[in-house]
C-alpha cells in the first residue's frame, strides 16, 4: 500500500498529527479496548488488524479525494501511535464538516487532545475549505464535551446518531465551531 503522504503533518509540543499510514494497523486495532470503544461510535471492539487495515484504507481514499483528513496521532518522544482524530466534510453539505477522535486508554487525562484538536481543527477548515465543524458524544461523556468546550465549540442541541459499533442509534449532544470564530 502506498504511506505517500497525502496532507502534510502538524507538529505541537508533544505529539505529531500525521495522515494514518497502513503500517499503523496493528497498533491501531491495540488501542481498540473496551473503555475506548465505549465512547465512539464506528469502533467496535474487538477491533482488529484487518479491520484497522480497511479503515486505513478507507480513510487514505477519501483523505485523496479531498473528503477526510484521517491523522494518526503520535507522541513525538516515542514515536508511539496514541490515538486517531479525523475531519470529515459532510456528504450533502459540502461546507459542513464532523469532527471525530479518540486516544487509547492509557493517554487519557495528559491533555493530548486539547493540543492535538486545535491545530487539526484549524487545519481542517483550510485544507477543506469549510465554515461549519460539529462534534457529538454520548450524553455521559464529559470529557468529550471538555474537549469540544476547549476548541471553542458551542453546543447546538441533542439528537439519535448512529453507533455501528454498538448497533444501534444513541442519543448525543453536538457541538459546533464556526470558521469566523475559530481562525
Amino acid at each position: 500500500m502506498d504511506n505517500t503522504a497525502l496532507f502534510p503533518p502538524i507538529k505541537t509540543a508533544r505529539l505529531l498529527l500525521r495522515c494514518v499510514e497502513a503500517e499503523d494497523a496493528a497498533a491501531t486495532a491495540a488501542l481498540i479496548t473496551p473503555a475506548v470503544s465505549q465512547w465512539v461510535a464506528r469502533w467496535p471492539h474487538p477491533f482488529t488488524p484487518d479491520m484497522a487495515t480497511v479503515r486505513i484504507a478507507d480513510s487514505r481514499a477519501a483523505a485523496a479525494r479531498g473528503h477526510e483528513l484521517p491523522f494518526a496521532i503520535v507522541e513525538q518522544s516515542t514515536g508511539v501511535l496514541i490515538g486517531w482524530l479525523v475531519i470529515r466534510r459532510h456528504a450533502t453539505e459540502q461546507a459542513r464538516g464532523s469532527f471525530g477522535y479518540w486516544l487509547g486508554e492509557a493517554w487519557h487525562g495528559q491533555g493530548y487532545m486539547r493540543e492535538a484538536a486545535p491545530p487539526a481543527l484549524d487545519y481542517g477548515f483550510r485544507r477543506l475549505g469549510l465554515d461549519v465543524i460539529e462534534a457529538g458524544a454520548q450524553l455521559d461523556n464529559a470529557a468529550s464535551f471538555a474537549i469540544m468546550r476547549a476548541c471553542g465549540m458551542s453546543p447546538v442541541g441533542e439528537r439519535m446518531w448512529p453507533a455501528p459499533a454498538r448497533g444501534r442509534d444513541e442519543l448525543c449532544r453536538f457541538y459546533e465551531v464556526h470558521r469566523r470564530h475559530h481562525l
